[in-house]
């Protein structure tokens, strides 16, 4: 028999697993793979560039798999990698990378920002403010493993 709490993760589960699945269906229909998708989207939210180690962190990405896609969109002519200190590096789109960037991943950031334009900023605020929680009470039990 399932419990209360089990349902209620179930339910937290399923929203969030619907969440990741929109989102793979938006990169299908865009033509990207879930890892570009991603970081493209970061840099666009940073504006045309953004620290290395800020697009791992903001995507959830392995650094293995950041690295991998980087280096495709590079050969691809979408961006570059300038130093930006001795063990770190910022990521910068190309003039043909924004373009590519506002026909792909911007759209999803647009997308985003006019659902969240509809809501009132209260709802706005009580949404982060409730994930962000839920984000550091998880971080604080996971360190305990």
């Amino acid at each position: 028999m399932q419990t209360a709490e089990n349902k209620t993760m179930n339910r937290f589960n399923s929203v969030f697993g619907e969440i990741d699945a929109v989102y793979h269906e938006a990169s299908l229909k865009l033509g990207l793979s879930d890892s570009v998708s991603k970081i493209l989207y970061t840099i666009c939210n940073f504006g045309d560039n953004c620290p290395l180690h800020t697009v791992c962190l903001q995507t959830g990405l392995s650094k293995q798999t950041v690295n991998s896609s980087v280096r495709l969109l590079e050969k691809q002519g979408y961006v570059y990698l300038l130093s930006a200190g001795k063990k770190t590096k910022d990521i910068f789109l190309t003039e043909q990378g924004k373009a590519y960037s506002a026909a792909t991943a911007q759209k999803i950031l647009w997308i985003e920002n006019e659902i969240l334009s509809e809501w009132t900023q209260e709802e706005v605020d009580f949404y982060f403010s409730l994930t962000k929680r839920f984000l550091m009470q998880l971080k604080a039990k996971v360190s305990k493993l």
